[in-house]
């Protein structure tokens, strides 16, 4: 797979991100596209050819490998990357439609006049589409850390294990090729996963609380502009002292 037209898809997600974005994506991208191109897929490429059982029956080592990896790590990671990073797209569609529509308001009604003060601002929609992203990146994260214990049982792969499936001729013993290594590297990527969600989580609370603290100070100042008493006639534009006409 291509990870760096995914990289060259996502740098324009930076610009528009928050601190905890930044971090996310960095995250993302070293701790575990990098891990996953540079290692992970090395350490996962014999994982069929050396998975041996103590059998020699036709079809039985195939059926028994299938039976406990119905799919690769490898490959639930890969789609796990490419699931948790498609939502922040969302964010740069939605600033591009503000960009076309500051470039039609702009032949309209003049070069000087502006739409939007920054297209890339989060407020308004776009601040409910960069919310809406997280909670869905969030939520994708957590499925797959859930279909990776569900599938394995476990985070830990076991040195060997057993299979009676069909047609292996009774119970037979199987062996995993390198299952230390393969246990190191689930449990790098299984924390690599929970620390986006930790970031994530903590993206959400700070932009609802940068949310909440501008609606109150807008309505602050609102409050204070409606209680402001009206000047009186005689007195003078700064309402201290009375004015004088000669």
């Amino acid at each position: 797979m291509d990870w760096k037209f995914l990289q060259g898809l996502l740098s324009g997600v930076n610009k528009y991100s928050t601190a905890f974005g930044r971090i996310w994506l960095s995250v993302v991208f070293v701790f575990r596209v990098l891990v996953f191109v540079v290692a992970a897929e090395r350490v996962w490429s014999d994982d069929q050819g050396h998975f041996d059982c103590n059998t020699r029956q036709p079809g039985c080592t195939n059926i028994c490998y299938d039976y406990f990896f119905p799919i690769s790590h490898i490959r639930l990671w890969a789609l796990q990357l490419i699931f948790v990073t498609c939502p922040s797209f969302m964010v740069v569609l939605h600033v591009a439609y503000r960009d076309e529509r500051e470039r039609k308001y702009r032949v309209k009604h003049g070069e000087d006049t502006r739409l939007y003060d920054n297209t890339g601002q989060k407020h308004g929609g776009l601040w409910w589409t960069y919310l809406i992203s997280l909670f869905i990146k969030t939520a994708f994260e957590v499925t797959f850390l859930y279909l990776l214990h569900y599938i394995y049982d476990s985070f830990k792969l076991p040195r060997k294990v057993q299979c009676d499936v069909s047609p292996c001729p009774n119970l037979v013993d199987c062996y995993i090729s390198r299952p230390t290594e393969k246990t190191v590297f689930t449990y790098f990527m299984v924390g690599a996963s929970v620390l986006c969600v930790v970031l994530n989580i903590c993206e959400i609370f700070y932009l609802i609380a940068f949310r909440v603290v501008n609606l109150k100070h807008r309505g602050s100042a609102h409050a204070s502009s409606r209680k402001m008493p009206p000047l009186h006639p005689d007195m003078d534009c700064d309402g201290c002292k009375p004015s004088h006409t000669s």
